[in-house]
């Protein structure tokens, strides 16, 4: 097996697709108002599924986490520390919520948090000065 790509279950599509294609600049890759949404970023398969569509084929219901997601996150990268600064402020003024400013940790590695509409982390960060 091989990763093909991830996805996530939402509960608002329109909101989440206008998130990752504008503000986190993900490539559609079809119609926006189908149940599963396929997006690409730098050659990884990206797709949001709405909630309630997957809930309806698999015949199940499932528990979701509310306001910001601390399970797992999206890692970015970008190319030097600045880029990161410059990225933070460039995501945050298109809507990102804020969780850390930009950082340079004891590893070696300048990071920041955001999170999309839904609560889920996303990380942007780099190691090269």
């Amino acid at each position: 097996m091989r990763l093909d790509g991830f996805g996530l279950f939402v509960k608002d599509m329109p909101t989440m697709i206008r998130f990752y294609r504008d503000v986190l600049e993900f490539d559609i890759k079809e119609e926006e108002n189908s149940s599963n949404v396929y997006l690409e970023k730098d050659g990884t398969l990206f797709l949001l599924y709405r909630r309630s569509d997957f809930e309806k084929m698999t015949n199940r219901s499932f528990c979701y986490v509310d306001k910001i997601n601390g399970h797992y996150e999206i890692a970015l990268s970008v190319e030097n520390y600045a880029a990161v600064d410059l990225a933070f402020e460039k995501v945050v003024s298109k809507g990102a919520i804020p969780i850390l400013a930009p950082t340079t940790e004891p590893w070696g590695q300048r990071t920041c948090y955001v999170s999309d509409p839904e609560g889920n982390l996303i990380e942007i960060g780099s190691f090269k000065e």
